[in-house]
């Protein structure tokens, strides 16, 4: 049983929605960066996800994207991502942390190298948004074996006839992208989100949690009612980007949170 395996366990024993974020690793700067993450389970988040910044990311958003530039113009790679979390892990070893981010990274590094690291630095789950089922064989099934959840996401263009393909080999949880488009897009509406949702969990036992869009608490309670919780980041790293001080981020990060869990 992974962390993310763990958690969910938990929350379901104590009828409760996760509320998972997501930051971009090295944001403004590793320091400032890991004061973050280190703050986040204080501020109520269940996991956390913790970006790669990469140079061609093609499935994010503006904010998304401007993170990564300044992540990548403070020396952000995936090794100092690795060192980020390995550094979180020497207060907190509970809080899961799911890497997300695009294969060419690992793949240059190396997937059983990059694996061994990862698991070494306290990693639990794996988001490749460029890697489809039909590429299990290159990360998915390896990762599994090394211990690792590897997370899918699922989209409101993943009709029956795909559906069983994307949840075939995903383990920890799906993450449902509530609009079709990038990160940080218009806000979903949980009138439309709840039927793909239930659609999803007809086809799986596993958690279906639900992002893209969801910007404050009511938004952030409305969509983790209708699912097995939700994820923010967008609106989390645009704190950031408006040169927020830490502690006023967790601020933020709290008050979505306990939407989150008051649904």
């Amino acid at each position: 049983m992974t962390r993310i395996d763990a958690k969910f366990a938990e929350l379901r024993a104590a009828g409760r929605k996760a509320f998972v974020s997501y930051i971009m690793a090295g944001d403004p700067d590793f320091d400032t960066s890991l004061a973050l993450v280190r703050g986040l389970p204080d501020a109520g988040v269940d996991i956390i996800e913790l970006g790669v910044p990469f140079t061609d990311p093609m499935a994010d958003g503006g904010t998304i994207q401007v993170a990564g530039q300044r992540a990548l113009a403070a020396g952000m790679t995936l090794q100092r991502t690795l060192d980020l979390a390995r550094a979180f892990r020497e207060d907190d070893d509970t809080t899961p942390i799911v890497l997300m981010g695009y294969y060419n990274p690992i793949y240059s590094r190396g997937v059983d190298r990059f694996l061994e690291d990862a698991k070494s630095a306290g990693i639990d789950g794996l988001i490749v948004v460029d890697l489809p089922p039909e590429e299990d064989d290159e990360l998915c099934i390896p990762a599994q074996k090394a211990g690792l959840n590897f997370i899918r996401l699922a989209t409101p263009t993943t009709d029956d006839a795909r559906l069983p393909k994307v949840l075939t080999n995903t383990s920890g949880f799906v993450y449902y992208v509530s609009i079709i488009g990038i990160t940080g897009a218009a806000a979903p509406e949980a009138t439309d989100v709840a039927p793909e949702v239930a659609r999803i969990k007809a086809r799986t036992d596993l958690p279906v949690i639900v992002g893209f869009g969801i910007r404050t608490p009511e938004a952030s309670e409305a969509i983790a009612g209708i699912a097995d919780g939700c994820v923010v980041g967008s609106a989390i790293v645009g704190e950031l980007a408006k040169g927020r001080p830490v502690d006023e981020v967790l601020s933020f990060v709290r008050g979505l949170a306990e939407g989150a869990h008051r649904a």
